[in-house]
């Protein structure tokens, strides 16, 4: 038992007999308290091969989708949906797309066309702050 620890046999004593009713009587058996003192715990710097570490991540697949706009439509109106219908979505024309990263928003891009095939350019990443504000 440590030099400041009661045992249960003393506490039992002092709750029967009601001392320890002010600080006083507290000091008296605990003895003065210690100020704790503050410390600062920083983030350690990273080991000399973080690099390594972060190539480690190089083979982590991850789902990306570009998401061009939403709508919402009443079960009625899809199921009148038929080749040729047109979806309006609550995005302007030209408007950024929305680029996500296993369903979390983290950047914007525009839509381009190269060699017949759609490719999005990103055009913004967001911060922490701002995904934090972003988030659906």
């Amino acid at each position: 038992m440590a030099p400041n620890e009661l045992s249960q046999d003393e506490i039992d004593e002092l709750l029967a007999s009601g001392i320890g009713d002010d600080d006083a009587d507290m000091e008296a058996i605990l003895g003065t308290p210690q100020p704790v003192s503050q410390q600062r715990f920083d983030a350690p710097p990273p080991p000399p091969d973080a690099q390594s570490s972060i190539e480690m991540l190089y083979d982590v697949e991850m789902e990306v989708k570009i998401e061009l706009g939403r709508a919402q439509m009443m079960v009625e109106d899809i199921l009148r949906l038929r080749e040729g219908s047109v979806v309006q979505l609550e995005k302007d024309a030209g408007a950024p797309v929305d680029i996500l990263i296993n369903d979390r928003l983290v950047a914007f891009g525009e839509v381009l066309v190269l060699n017949d095939y759609f490719c999005v350019r990103v055009t913004e990443i967001l911060s922490d702050a701002d995904r934090a504000i972003q988030k659906r």
